[in-house]
């Protein structure tokens, strides 16, 4: 019964959702899709790549994984047209401020459209440079939130941690 309640809560609204190349968002954005096909929009912020653009970064770590196939499946042919309807890739970065967002108007239209917000972006590195750890773990988690004040419509900030 609940889950029928967040399914239908979903339609029509926006999710902005942070790390959305990593583990736990990639079957979020999935699950999002296949289940609440009347979700309004995804905006998934993606950091940039020395080799890739944003666009093929989301498709080669997002959409054409193993798991996207139950989704590609079920809308065949259109489900290419589908994803690209309902996601936005955004080019950013958690770790700096506006989360790296310099299109100030793409900013000023998230915050007037988006509903909820899932913050799942960290290094999961042991190993990883404590300054690198510390920007995206720690002051990413603060940039979500700044940037989640100027959100006109929000109703909640989810964040993700592995800790």
């Amino acid at each position: 019964m609940e889950e029928n309640k967040i399914i239908q809560n979903f339609e029509g609204k926006t999710i902005f959702i942070t790390g959305s190349t990593g583990f736990l968002a990639k079957i979020l954005v999935e699950k999002i899709l296949r289940v609440q096909p009347n979700v309004k929009k995804l905006f998934l912020l993606i950091r940039p790549s020395n080799a890739k653009s944003i666009e093929q970064r989301f498709h080669k770590e997002v959409v054409d994984t193993k798991l996207f196939q139950v989704l590609r499946n079920k809308w065949g042919e259109n489900s290419t047209s589908f994803i690209s309807s309902k996601v936005v890739p955004i080019l950013g970065d958690v770790s700096h401020e506006n989360l790296g967002i310099r299109n100030t108007e793409l900013r000023d239209s998230m915050w007037r459209e988006i509903d909820y917000i899932v913050n799942s972006a960290a290094t999961t590195r042991f190993d990883e440079r404590y300054d690198v750890a510390l920007d995206i773990n720690t002051f990413g988690v603060v940039h979500v939130l700044n940037f989640a004040k100027n959100c006109t419509k929000l109703k909640l900030v989810l964040h993700v941690s592995t800790g």
